[in-house]
């Protein structure tokens, strides 16, 4: 534990020694938690996001496959036509005509 002083508009200089051991650079995002005997700071865990792109062929596959009704299978047809690409070259399950 270590004492430090709150600066004008509320900052705090966090030790050296603490900021190596928690791997905090400027811009680093922590949390602060309040608890019944004081305030908690500690660095907020973060994790790399995956992004999947899809494709259009991909996304007119996911139109196709979840159209709830033929009404709703014809819309997206239509979706997916706008899209510039023909639904039939598009493996998915067909609504009977």
């Amino acid at each position: 534990m270590q004492a430090v002083k709150i600066g004008k508009r509320g900052t705090v200089v966090i030790p050296a020694r603490m900021r190596r051991r928690y791997k905090l650079d400027e811009g680093s995002p922590l949390l602060f938690e309040e608890r019944e005997d004081g305030i908690l700071m500690r660095p907020a865990a973060t994790k790399p996001v995956d992004v999947e792109i899809y494709t259009p062929e991909r996304l007119a596959e996911f139109f196709l496959n979840n159209a709830m009704d033929k009404e709703d299978y014809l819309d997206a047809r239509n979706e997916v036509e706008a899209m510039g690409i023909n639904p039939d070259t598009i493996d998915h399950v067909r609504w009977p005509a």
